[in-house]
């Protein structure tokens, strides 16, 4: 039984002077697919990296002149279970899509020889009012856009939308509250970026997008004309608009923008020379890089748009930020889980830095102080209470509970630090050929204070990490902190009882695996 849940929310009054030329200001969050935190010029750890100097994203760098850039924002590992806690304001253990989503009725995970996966909600999020086809093994959920449409928002969904399984209402952002759905749908990857291949065929193809068939322009940009064409509607009608710039990239396959992959070639043709790697850019890494900046290059697009309407701009929150850490296996090149986001450990689907760890940018005119750099912890799901709390929509009924926390005080009192305990809540497999040593596997994990903890289900074994000091997550401190690994763990546990997170089970027994608290004495066993 889902709980109603009333979101106290700022007033108007409490909004600065430049957002109030119409009733609500726009919004523009921008989402990039597989973005790890290092994968831009703009640096997020305490220091400029390598990885830093190899991309080139000068309008990401132009965004953080403008605004505030958080260095501790977090997500999911993998997409679906992010994409569902952006929209529903929901952490996903309580949403319970905890792995990707693709075809209905079917679960997308990988084989373990120890643990069976509990029977998730692979078929997403759903609408308030879906049927009882489409709320099989879904959560409903009033998702954001209804909210902001209900609210006299005009409502703009472009790019990969991933929030439900197909032929159910979820999957199609119309029936979650959009106006207008631009290239959205069940796919969580395109099958191609090219418009000579039209965009790929099969169950990754993405759709809506016939008039740009053969016509050389590549996906990220295609979306971005759609993007600014729809933006014009709302604009001269005065409406305030939120537009959700969701991109494909910079998810695989990387295929080649040749706007961009000069910028990372030598004169012969041979990659460049890169300096973390100690070795010359392979295709696929000149093709990401590229991938990289065409997304960057969508970002200006936007912003050049908004500026040449000054009073549109001036009236215009941008919100930047990425569903999961970025690719750290295949086709990446250097050493596998340690160069991609380094010094973040692993990648994409580890319950590692590497794995959920993003780039975040905030931008709202006359509130936010540019150049300036905010170290309070976020997470994905803080974008919905967020978004309704810079719209000034004071108080909204919805059907879900709310785990996510508005950071909108943060951006007006930017010296202020609050103390933030995020969980995450991953019992599924998501990929073959990885390692439990590199974070990949079902896992639940807490982060409070300085501590990382990870407790994996399939071996009940523990890893914890001091963050502050140790970034890339190469001590386990678990052997040496027992009694800090064992306050964790039952912090862990009462967060996702309270969440009514589900359990794999043992293949052996058929019984739960124990909880993270329960398994603390195995845990000691095994250091004797």
């Amino acid at each position: 039984m889902t709980n109603r849940h009333i979101l106290p929310l700022l007033t108007l009054s409490a909004l600065p002077v430049s957002l109030c030329a119409q009733s609500r200001p726009n919004i523009v969050l921008f989402l990039v697919d597989d973005m790890g935190w290092q994968e831009t010029s703009v640096p997020f750890w305490i220091e400029r990296t390598p990885l830093n100097d190899r991309y080139r994203t000068p309008n990401m760098e132009r965004l953080a002149q403008m605004g505030v850039k958080f260095t501790n924002a977090y997500a999911c590992a993998v997409s679906s279970p992010s994409r569902c806690s952006l929209m529903s304001g929901m952490n996903a253990a309580r949403h319970r899509v905890t792995n990707w989503t693709l075809s209905y009725d079917k679960q997308t995970d990988s084989k373990s020889k120890v643990i069976n996966v509990p029977d998730w909600n692979y078929n997403g999020i759903q609408p308030a009012n879906a049927d009882a086809h489409d709320s099989k093994n879904a959560t409903r959920i009033t998702p954001l856009p209804q909210v902001l449409h209900d609210n006299g928002y005009y409502t703009i969904h472009c790019g990969k939308a991933h929030f439900a399984a197909e032929g159910t209402a979820g999957e199609d952002p119309l029936r979650m509250g959009f106006d207008v759905n631009i290239a959205g749908a069940a796919n969580g990857a395109p099958a191609s970026y090219l418009a000579e291949n039209e965009y790929g065929s099969g169950p990754f193809h993405v759709k809506g997008l016939e008039k740009y068939y053969g016509t050389g322009v590549f996906l990220t940009e295609a979306l971005t004309r759609e993007a600014l064409a729809a933006m014009q509607k709302p604009i001269a009608e005065k409406q305030p608009f939120f537009l959700y710039m969701s991109h494909y990239a910079i998810h695989v396959p990387y295929d080649a923008d040749p706007r961009f992959t000069g910028n990372y070639r030598q004169a012969d043709g041979q990659g460049v020379f890169d300096n973390q790697l100690q070795a010359h850019l392979s295709e696929p890494e000149i093709n990401h890089a590229a991938l990289v900046e065409g997304m960057d290059k969508s970002l200006g697009d936007i912003l050049d748009f908004l500026q040449t309407q000054p009073e549109v701009a001036q009236n215009t929150i941008i919100l930047f930020t990425s569903d999961n850490g970025g690719q750290a296996i295949w086709p990446r090149q250097g050493r596998r889980n340690i160069d991609q986001n380094w010094p973040a450990h692993a990648g994409k689907g580890s319950a590692y830095e590497g794995g959920i760890h993003e780039p975040m940018i905030a931008y709202v005119p006359g509130q936010t102080e540019g150049g300036t750099v905010n170290d309070n912890r976020i997470i994905i799901e803080d974008f919905y209470p967020t978004i309704l709390d810079m719209a000034g929509i004071k108080q909204t009924q919805v059907i879900q509970h709310i785990d996510g926390v508005s950071f909108a005080d943060l951006l007006k009192k930017p010296r202020k630090h609050r103390a933030r305990t995020l969980i995450w809540h991953y019992p599924n497999i998501w990929t073959d050929g990885v390692k439990i040593e590199d974070g990949y596997g079902a896992y639940s994990a807490i982060m409070h204070g300085d501590y990382h903890l990870i407790y994996f289900w399939e071996t009940q074994e523990y890893h914890l990490f001091n963050i502050r000091t140790d970034i890339g997550e190469q001590h386990n401190l678990a052997a040496s902190h027992p009694r800090l690994a064992r306050k964790l763990a039952k912090r862990l546990t009462r967060l996702l009882k309270s969440s009514n997170a589900q359990r794999p089970t043992l293949k052996a027994t058929g019984q739960p695996v124990p909880w993270p608290d329960e398994a603390y004495s195995t845990f000691l066993n095994s250091l004797s």
